[in-house]
């Protein structure tokens, strides 16, 4: 499996979390996508940082070809992922958490 290939499964696994598993449905809210192009920059800065040192270095034959900031394209598929996954999983935990610690208070 390529490199390519993995990435978008990584899209879409996480769209599948965000919209079916968990439910919190970020990708339909304007404040995932401002959010998003919030840190866009950083994850291509850091990409450009890491790939133009040799730092992380990718076979020819695993990527499409087209870099942006000196890294594939594809890692901005990963990114894409992991941002989605992280926060769709930090939403739903901190609703789980408020219904209970709503649920679990007692009135004076």
């Amino acid at each position: 499996m390529s490199y390519t290939q993995i990435a978008l499964m990584a899209v879409v696994l996480a769209a599948i979390l965000d919209l079916y598993l968990v439910r919190t449905r970020l990708l339909l809210r304007r404040a995932f996508w401002t959010s998003y192009a919030i840190i866009l920059p950083f994850q291509l800065l850091t990409n450009w940082w890491l790939t133009s040192r040799n730092i992380v270095m990718y076979d020819k034959q695993a990527v499409i070809g087209p870099r942006l900031a000196s890294a594939p394209l594809e890692d901005l598929a990963f990114g894409f992922a992991l941002i989605l996954g992280v926060l769709a999983l930090w939403v739903f935990w901190g609703k789980r958490a408020n219904r209970a610690s709503h649920g679990n208070s007692t009135s004076k």
